[in-house]
């Protein structure tokens, strides 16, 4: 089974992907870590995705579904995928669809976390205490945020129209929306 996991930044996509890889035995595809990796191990390519992501803009499609389509064609993920934080935007979940589809696999759930902009500030500014992570900042989280919203009524359209939409309370404890995350999932499997 391969899932889309989405939420605007600090909504809980990370944690709850990890959950999920664990109970379900998947791998995760976060592209803001695949972004981060290359950044930490300081290739020209994430010297230019620093620059982008710490003016609070986002990556180029082209660039992040080259990184995507490496985990797509191997043979040991097949099926076994959840994307965390892919598709952003509308091409991006046309791409994913095509990309999958060359290596005979489809996605099979798309999970929306809905969590207001007041609950991510308050998540960006701890993560960013906890994490020490650059990219955090209350004004880039507010920017995100935005950016997000623009962009996510086609792919809420696109994942209707096949049926694969599931929206799940993003605010709602850890455990409670893992919960509910398991219970959508498993209900696809069977």
């Amino acid at each position: 089974m391969n899932i889309v996991i989405f939420g605007p930044p600090g909504a809980g996509k990370g944690t709850q992907s990890s959950l999920i890889v664990k109970k379900f035995n998947l791998h995760q595809v976060s592209t803001g870590q695949l972004l981060r990796d290359e950044i930490n191990n300081n290739t020209e390519l994430g010297k230019k995705i620093s620059s982008i992501i710490n003016l609070g803009n986002l990556v180029s499609d082209e660039v992040v579904g080259n990184l995507i389509e490496k985990f797509a064609s191997n043979k040991i993920y097949k099926n076994k995928l959840i994307f965390d934080g892919y598709p952003r935007n509308l091409v991006q979940a046309k791409n994913l669809d095509f990309i999958l589809s060359k290596y005979d696999q489809k996605i099979h759930i798309a999970l929306k976390l809905t969590v207001s902009l007041e609950t991510i500030k308050k998540r960006i500014s701890e993560r960013k205490f906890l994490e020490k992570r650059e990219d955090d900042s209350e004004e880039i989280a507010i920017k995100r945020f935005e950016t997000y919203e623009t962009n996510i009524k086609p792919i809420i359209d696109f994942y209707k129209a096949s049926d694969l939409l599931k929206e799940v309370n993003g605010e709602a404890s850890i455990t409670q929306i893992s919960d509910e995350i398991s219970g959508l999932i498993s209900g696809k499997k069977g």
